[in-house]
């Protein structure tokens, strides 16, 4: 019957279905016992009770599946309840009608181990993702359908569309993974910030929108849609929130709950930019204002951003990485203090769920000019009730949004003390459970060699980067000269100038453009009389364009349609100007992306000429699309040595365009591998035949970058910024899985001269682990506890905790430094204070050496007391090592 209701067309969102109980044990074959889900205007009803839920974003296509397994289950541990995930159509259909979904793009795989770890699944099918991927999504194909116009009334796009959207869903209802087959997808999304440019389309935006969702809704998936940053979504479709802060936010009709689509954690980077990054205490801030002020799902946008592997990453000009400065960073390490911080901010939220989900809205009381509070109280006929609720369940959440001062408010008869732009969270509305401002986990410190950049102020907690050069293979690298210009049997020869897309399908970065002009002797008088020099001009281009006269290399120039004036020496006679057009990702935001395009737009115009300016433009040019390297697959480790590779020597003068192979052994140990390329210039590069992605060595303005960054105040992406004067992106991921023991190859295209001899490979772990807690810092979460009878809560030890953890399989060898009492400095510069207690080693020590993770009550009871009538703190320093046999061979 579920089934049959559920697949139902219908409009009729949100349908009160038969009531069923969810299972979390996870038994062979099935994730939950079927359950349907629908929403009333305060949370989303999962098998008959309204849930908060904390969702994490996570894209499989930007990881391994091998990786999979780890990151659905260090967000379950950080407090996750959702995994989300865009759909990434050319991903999946990469040539019209033939599906791809193997590998990194294997959907169902990704959704089976989300469920089989007991947490939903939200599927944004968009198509458009937008995502900083290639062309946001759309695969290259659906330009060229007669007649297409994207995103827009427009019957080609529409049946191209309900096509592809169809296809997911029918995918996941054949596997059995919605909701009331038992699996675990509970949500899904048709288009995406569409209302971010409905209007450029005029009437036929609104009509467009009302077709997806009626189409969406018509595919019988049996769970609720939405559509974010969508105003006018129609009643049965939940519009939704993407931004730094939603707790404004409000849906377009009573009857829909509040849900953040995006919380943006972090931001993308582009190549020669700055590195941004959020801080914990203000993202901490924005979910606990979202939840407060009635929020009921949040996402994070990303909790695991992942790498843009291949030719993935979108445009123009976006950096491989995709770190996202995300809870769990790039090789999928927990980045702390963010991913702690948040994680203790999750369980305070689960600990005012049952209050949260008994009231239909909060009581508001106003405490100052700046401050206020949000109480929700339990009552007995809500819909979602956990058991028999009361008006005992109380939950309040507490907050100053004064930027600049602290604040003492009175509140049931207690005064509480709020830092500047914080929440306190009450899950009894008497105990403070959770502060956003006061950071009480691992705070992180990233470093690559000598440098480094603090990203809090309070503990501690470093990662560090250990280095092995290739120099047992520096002896044995081989190269490959990539002709320039015509290289095979496929140019063509055309007359003006065609867009690059039209011409490359999108098969490859590389579009050559060749034609031939004729310089007389009287132009060269012309030319040396006058001391001037001719130059090619270009109205306008992007990504990037070398630009060659008679072989060798006249300038390059990066924009996004920008004008080019190159200036250019000729000779007298034939002169042949070859034009190399690049991209770097296609644009992957904004409304007519069929339109944007690539290349040249304009006219091309030989100038300074003594008759004038020769329009190159209608010219007879020669096409050669990529590079010959590429379709003789030579990064291919099955590929034959008949491409013509030769020794390349140390000490050999490098040129431009070459192939560099080499093989090279696999650190030991487990732990995330990197590629370091700062010696390198522009390219790509693959290690077994896998596809590595672009890099490109440039390097981001000096100025922009502060020590410290303010967390208080309304956060954008260039409030905070790290990595000024340095290379935007040196390290590259190299998953494990794609690596052997021994004789892995290494082939790399560089567009400049370059050698390849400085290239290093590293292991990513945290080696050095801090903490600083006070004695009168809050109790952990784990202490609160739920009465089954009633739900009340209780808290019945108040000792407050500290908490370190090293990597995954790697323990705590050593306590390098610890003191209880008054311990100046911080991490890394720890020192004794006045106040110390001297067994304050042996016990850090006894309760830490040999585990992985260890906690220590902050307390006179643990300690004793050194000095009476102090406020104490416990400061530690600890170093974490892979096990013995790994740690050799990872420093060999």
């Amino acid at each position: 019957m579920v089934e049959a209701m559920s697949r139902r067309k219908t409009l009729n969102f949100p349908l009160i279905l038969t009531v069923l109980t969810i299972h979390f044990v996870i038994v062979a074959g099935e994730y939950f016992k079927p359950f349907n889900v629908t929403y009333d205007n305060r949370a989303l009803i999962i098998g008959g009770k309204r849930r908060m839920l904390i969702s994490a974003g996570i894209h499989y296509p930007r990881a391994t599946p091998e990786m999979w397994p780890t990151l659905i289950a260090r967000s379950k541990e950080g407090g996750a309840d959702v995994i989300e995930t865009y759909t990434f159509w050319n991903g999946h259909e990469p040539t019209r009608g033939q599906y791809n979904f193997e590998g990194r793009y294997d959907i169902v795989k990704f959704a089976k181990l989300v469920g089989s770890h007991g947490l939903f699944l939200f599927i944004r099918i968009g198509p458009y993702a937008c995502a900083e991927w290639n062309f946001g999504g759309f695969p290259i194909w659906l330009r060229d359908i007669p007649g297409i116009e994207f995103r827009t009334d427009n019957a080609p796009f529409k049946e191209e569309m309900e096509r592809y959207v169809k296809k997911i869903v029918d995918l996941m209802i054949s596997e059995s993974l919605f909701s009331w087959q038992g699996g675990p997808i509970i949500l899904l999304q048709i288009e995406n910030e569409y209302g971010n440019v409905e209007s450029t389309f005029g009437p036929k935006g609104k009509l467009y929108m009302k077709w997806a969702a009626e189409m969406a809704v018509g595919l019988g998936a049996g769970v609720p849609w939405v559509m974010c940053r969508q105003t006018d979504a129609p009643e049965y479709i939940i519009d939704t929130c993407n931004a730094y802060y939603c707790d404004g936010f409000t849906p377009n009709s009573e009857k829909k709950p509040k849900i953040w689509t995006e919380n943006w954690n972090g931001w993308f980077a582009d190549w020669g930019e700055r590195l941004p990054y959020r801080p914990s205490e203000d993202i901490a801030f924005a979910i606990a204002r979202f939840f407060q002020r009635g929020g009921s799902l949040q996402n994070y946008y990303m909790y695991f951003g992942g790498t843009n592997f291949g030719r993935t990453a979108g445009g123009p000009t976006q950096i491989t990485s995709y770190d996202y400065d995300a809870p769990l960073d790039e090789y999928g390490l927990l980045r702390q203090p963010k991913w702690g911080h948040l994680k203790d901010l999750h369980a305070a939220i689960k600990l005012c769920e049952p209050a949260l989900v008994a009231a239909d809205s909060p009581q508001y009381i106003k405490l100052g000019p700046k401050q206020e509070a949000h109480v929700y109280r339990g009552t007995s006929n809500n819909i979602g009730q956990y058991m028999s609720l009361n008006e005992g369940i109380c939950a309040a959440f507490i907050a100053n949004i004064d930027e600049h001062e602290s604040a003492t408010v009175k509140f049931y008869g207690q005064e509480f003390t709020l830092p500047p732009w914080s929440v306190s969270i009450l899950p009894d509305c008497r105990n403070t459970a959770f502060n956003t401002a006061k950071v009480g986990a691992q705070t992180s410190i990233k470093t690559v060699g000598s440098d480094s950049v603090s990203v809090g102020n309070n503990s501690l907690f470093l990662q560090v980067i250990t280095k092995s050069k290739l120099e047992s293979f520096s002896q044995s690298w081989m190269t490959l000269k990539e002709p320039l210009g015509v290289w095979g049997d496929k140019n063509f020869t055309s007359k003006g100038i065609l867009e690059h897309l039209n011409v490359t399908k999108d098969q490859s970065d590389y579009l050559w453009y060749l034609t031939r002009i004729y310089i007389s002797d009287d132009d060269i008088s012309f030319w040396e009389e006058n001391d001037v020099s001719p130059t090619i001009d270009i109205d306008s281009m992007r990504d990037f364009v070398r630009i060659f006269v008679n072989g060798q290399l006249a300038g390059s120039v990066k924009g996004k349609w920008i004008k080019v004036v190159q200036p250019v020496k000729l000779v007298q006679g034939y002169n042949d100007i070859l034009l190399l057009s690049e991209t770097v990702g296609l644009q992957n935001y904004g409304a007519f992306l069929e339109k944007d395009g690539a290349g040249f737009k304009g006219q091309i115009k030989l100038t300074g000429c003594k008759s004038g300016d020769i329009n190159l433009t209608t010219s007879l040019w020669t096409y050669q699309v990529g590079l010959r390297g590429e379709f003789l697959e030579v990064y291919d480790v099955n590929s034959t040595e008949s491409a013509g590779w030769t020794e390349f020597p140390t000490g050999t003068t490098p040129s431009v365009f070459s192939w560099y192979k080499t093989k090279f052994d696999a650190p030991g140990g487990t732990d995330p591998v990197a590629l370091d390329f700062s010696s390198m210039g522009k390219g790509q590069a693959w290690v077994n035949g896998h596809h590595v992605g672009r890099y490109w060595t440039l390097v981001a303005p000096n100025n922009g970058c502060g020590r410290t960054c303010d967390y208080r105040g309304a956060y954008h992406s260039d409030k905070c910024r790290t990595n000024c004067g340095e290379i935007t992106q040196a390290w590259y991921h190299i998953p494990r899985s794609w690596l052997k023991t021994l004789n892995n190859v290494l082939v790399i295209f560089e567009e400049i001269d370059k050698t390849p001899f400085d290239i290093s490979i590293s292991t990513r772990s945290t080696e050095t682990i801090c903490a600083q807690v006070s004695e009168k810092h809050y109790p952990p979460l784990h202490k609160w506890s739920h009465s089954e009878f009633d739900r009340k809560l209780s808290l019945m030890d108040k000792t407050p905790e500290m908490h370190l953890q090293c990597d995954e399989g790697h323990t705590i060898s050593s306590i390098e430094f610890a003191s209880y009492g008054s311990p100046n400095g911080s991490c890394q510069k720890f020192s004794q204070g006045k106040c110390h207690a001297a067994n304050s080693l042996s016990v850090v020590s006894q309760a830490c050496i040999g585990r992985t993770s260890c906690s220590i009550g902050i307390s006179n009871g643990v300690f004793g007391d050194p000095c009476r009538h102090v406020v104490k703190s416990l400061a530690v320093q600890a170093k974490c090592s892979p096990p013995p046999d790994l740690s050799t061979s990872a420093s060999s």
